[in-house]
């Protein structure tokens, strides 16, 4: 059995349609965007008849940056990072995903993701290293890891309408259009043509 870790966002919608696993992991661990994301992974889920598998664990204390409200740590490269996020998803996906069957978890890491340290192929490469040595040998892949989110969206031919839900804003569940994630959405939608200059 195949999942998916999906938060709402366009590189993950777009990996749902194009992949069309078995299962979907969408969670809230406290971000700021939670409703929003939950939303978009329902109504991608019912439309393309995925099971959505909801993880509520809140993790805000933990939190840094756009994504809890909070002021940036030091040691942040963006202010849109939280710390060892990445790690914390897929380990609380695979927390799940084991007791499901699941062989395989599939996450939207694109090539843009580089900026931070687990946007990485090493990062990637060692996690899945990880957590496959471990009891239920689920694997972790990344198969856009090497496209441009606008790459992914023409490879995976999802309709706008459904590619519409998707919802990236990192600060708030209606977009703030002033935050990393917020710029990039609107920057992808612009080169796919869903605006217009």
């Amino acid at each position: 059995m195949e999942g998916i870790l999906l938060s709402g966002g366009l590189d993950s919608t777009a990996l749902a349609y194009l992949c069309k696993p078995d299962i979907a992991f969408n969670i809230d661990y406290g971000q700021n965007s939670a409703a929003a994301e939950r939303n978009a992974s329902k109504a991608i889920c019912k439309d393309l008849g995925i099971q959505l598998v909801e993880i509520d664990i809140d993790c805000k204390s933990l939190g840094s940056g756009d994504l809890s409200g909070k002021p940036s740590i030091n040691q942040a490269p963006e202010s849109d990072w939280w710390p060892y996020r990445n790690q914390l998803l897929i380990t609380l996906c695979c927390m799940k995903a084991v007791s499901m069957g699941c062989k395989q978890i599939l996450i939207g890491t694109v090539q843009s993701d580089v900026y931070h340290a687990d946007g990485t192929i090493e990062f990637i490469e060692k996690i899945n290293q990880l957590i496959s040595y471990q009891e239920g040998y689920i694997k972790i892949k990344a198969p856009a890891i090497n496209l441009s989110a606008t790459e992914l969206i023409k490879k995976s031919k999802i309709p706008f309408n459904l590619l519409a839900w998707a919802h990236s804003c990192h600060k708030s569940v209606i977009p703030c259009t002033n935050c990393r994630g917020c710029n990039k959405y609107y920057a992808t939608m612009q080169e796919i043509g869903f605006f217009k200059e």
